[in-house]
């Protein structure tokens, strides 16, 4: 069974003729590409392939990556599009009070009195905050991720306790 990866990131483009690539971070440490010596790149995840970094460098909020055998524009091109991954093990510890994406999706969302309304199936990224997406039944409600609606969110025991969820439906 392959291990399994996270998104770190997306192939823009290539940069030059040397086989380096534009990557549009999607994390919330992008420093984190200058200390990484591996990534997975692939179309999908179960497509990705480890990947050596030879070279890094963050300017303007993308990284700029040079791969081991990826030594020309035409490679590079190959693989515009792909997606940048990392393991398990190569994720940043988070404080407490913080959460991985995929540590979320999946939760139980239930309603101030405890009653089971739904599961978070996203988080989105809007302008002024992000927005939690809960399937509840076959409609899809946007919950604001803030303290005003959201009253706990228990990652070991898989659920999150939304205030005045009735509000949104």
């Amino acid at each position: 069974m392959k291990e399994e990866l996270y998104l770190a990131g997306r192939i823009l483009k290539p940069k030059g003729l040397k086989g380096e690539v534009k990557v549009l971070p999607v994390t919330d440490f992008p420093e984190s590409f200058l200390d990484r010596k591996v990534f997975y790149v692939g179309k999908t995840e179960e497509e990705a392939m480890c990947c050596r970094v030879l070279h890094a460098v963050l300017r303007k909020g993308f990284a700029y990556l040079l791969f081991s055998g990826i030594n020309s524009r035409e490679k590079a091109e190959a693989i515009a599009g792909h997606k940048v991954y990392v393991s398990a093990d190569e994720l940043i510890p988070l404080s407490p009070d913080r959460a991985y994406l995929h540590e979320l999706r999946g939760l139980k969302v239930l309603s101030e009195s405890r009653e089971e309304v739904g599961i978070l199936s996203d988080v989105l990224k809007m302008p002024a905050h992000e927005v939690y997406e809960v399937q509840y039944g076959i409609r899809r409600v946007l919950i604001p991720a803030i303290e005003e609606f959201v009253e706990e969110i228990d990652i070991e025991k898989g659920y999150m306790v939304l205030k005045r969820f009735d509000e949104f439906l």
